[in-house]
């Protein structure tokens, strides 16, 4: 289902604009990126990281990926793990890796282009719990992992797919076939595998090939699939990481390198060291990735905020974790990279919280012009939680971001000399001929806000943003048919499955 009439389910609109469409696809960003560091102080930020490169090292704990850098020029020492890496092979990397890429989809019509100016959004991702106003707080299951594919292949402002709840009713090591078999029949975006090791990641990547009918030369021509690497801040880099920078830069397909430093736990107090911390730690990993494969796809990520020093849970929305988002942007744009930032929420229910945090972190990685935002709708709980009510409820937020990308016409037309003629001086503009002509495609119309006045809010139950969400998604779910070629891709995954379920599946990295 496609998000309709300016994101409203199944309206359709007399007539529209040129300058609007219902396709919220290939955004760009509409305002300028911000500062908050000065271009020297940027400077010193990424000089300060090449020295924690050089001097202090990067834990690498998978020995080919250790074998690798040390073979490229980095000096390793086989006892400490410890791998430190030159300002000479960082630049070598930063001039290999590609600055714009074309995110393939099942449907072209999905595909996204990735560059400086893109703005692509990332549902909530990660959870191992949902919540929802039926059901309450349940752990995720492959009937909810199923019901968020729905809701994100719903709406055209959720640009890729992502696990928003996984299926922890799947044992681990079949878990995989589930994941990617269900984002292929039931939806047509850009897609994501787990870097869970190399065999899950290659079984994973046989499945998109085989589903989607690539040969082997196609499949690694494009990027048909994204993970994101977290580090193991501080200064570290686990195997099961590492082993995914290896696979996804051989392969072709895209890494989103993002360290986690949560300022004042794993990384320094400060915002200014903080970052110094992550763009260390991404560059050591974008360094990897091109040393595997000189011009495979990465993304610099920056996913930064602070803890709460009280109780030492992460805190999103902060005017900290803005700083860090705009400051990730211009260190992105210091070595010439796309970069994904991440909007978040600490609260544990869609309440005022959740929107304030959602709200201001989203803005901020506007304002750092990430050009993908990652658990931009959905995320409660610091990522413990899938909120179907907070999907919805945010993906409106996504929506009013979309409808900014369009261009604001200021020609004859637009300026309204006519109008401004034809009324009078404290008379009204509801029958004037320039609104009759132009009034039902003139304003963004809500998904789920109310904007009746209080008496009919009051006659009509009084429900609330998180009750008419209720009723949206479900809705959504109920009517809900999967792309048109679903039934030939999951008959040729089928025999696949079916064969490596018996053989035993394979087991996660660990």
């Amino acid at each position: 289902m496609s998000s309709g009439r300016r994101g409203g389910r199944n309206r359709i609109a007399p007539s529209r604009s040129p300058n609007r469409s219902a396709a919220y696809r290939q955004l760009q960003h509409p305002f300028a990126a911000q500062q908050v560091f000065s271009d020297d102080e940027i400077a010193d930020i990424h000089h300060t990281a090449l020295r924690v490169l050089h001097e202090l090292g990067i834990k690498f704990l998978l020995p080919e990926a250790r074998q690798l850098l040390a073979k490229a020029g980095a000096l390793v020492d086989e006892n400490t793990q410890m791998v430190r890496i030159g300002s000479d092979l960082v630049a070598e990397a930063l001039s290999t890796a590609p600055r714009a890429w074309r995110m393939r989809a099942p449907n072209p019509d999905r595909d996204q282009d990735v560059n400086a100016q893109a703005l692509l959004f990332y549902p909530g991702a990660g959870c191992p719990n949902t919540i929802d106003r039926a059901r309450g707080r349940v752990p995720g299951s492959l009937q909810s992992y199923q019901e968020t594919l729905k809701l994100q292949q719903s709406f055209d402002v959720i640009h890729c797919l992502g696990p928003s709840a996984e299926p922890q009713d799947i044992p681990p090591h079949l878990r995989h076939y589930a994941m990617t078999q269900n984002q292929m029949v039931l939806a047509d975006k850009p897609m994501f595998v787990y870097a869970r090791g190399q065999a899950q990641t290659q079984e994973s990547m046989d499945m998109i090939k085989l589903g989607l009918n690539l040969s082997d030369d196609e499949f690694a021509h494009d990027v048909w699939c994204l993970t994101v690497i977290n580090t193991n801040s501080p200064r570290q880099v686990d195997m099961p990481m590492a082993q995914g920078i290896i696979d996804f830069a051989r392969a072709g397909q895209l890494s989103i390198i993002t360290p986690f430093c949560l300022a004042g736990a794993m990384a320094p107090v400060t915002v200014a060291g903080a970052l110094v911390l992550q763009h260390a730690e991404a560059l050591a990993a974008i360094t990897l990735a091109q040393m595997v494969r000189s011009g495979a796809p990465v993304m610099y990520g920056g996913f930064a905020s602070n803890v709460d020093m009280k109780s030492g849970s992460p805190a999103f929305g902060t005017p900290e974790h803005i700083r860090f988002s705009i400051g990730s942007g211009q260190l992105a744009r210091h070595i010439g990279l796309p970069w994904r930032s991440a909007v978040g929420a600490a609260s544990n229910t869609p309440d005022m919280q959740a929107g304030n945090e959602t709200s201001m972190s989203l803005w901020a990685a506007l304002m750092g012009n990430a050009n993908l935002i990652v658990h931009s709708a959905g995320w409660l709980e610091g990522g413990l939680s899938f909120g179907y009510e907070k999907f919805i409820n945010d993906v409106e937020a996504l929506q009013t971001i979309a409808e900014l990308c369009a261009p604001c016409p200021a020609d004859a037309g637009a300026l309204a000399w006519e109008a401004l003629q034809e009324v009078q001086p404290g008379g009204h503009f509801f029958a004037a001929g320039h609104t009759m002509a132009r009034y039902a495609d003139a304003f963004y119309e809500p998904l789920v806000a109310d904007l009746r006045n209080f008496e009919t809010w009051a006659d009509d139950g009084a429900q609330t943003s998180a009750q008419r969400a209720t009723r949206i998604w479900q809705g959504i779910l109920a009517d809900f048919h999967p792309p048109k070629a679903s039934g030939d891709i999951a008959e040729r995954l089928a025999p696949f499955v079916e064969a490596r379920t018996k053989a035993g599946g394979a087991p996660p990295a660990s």
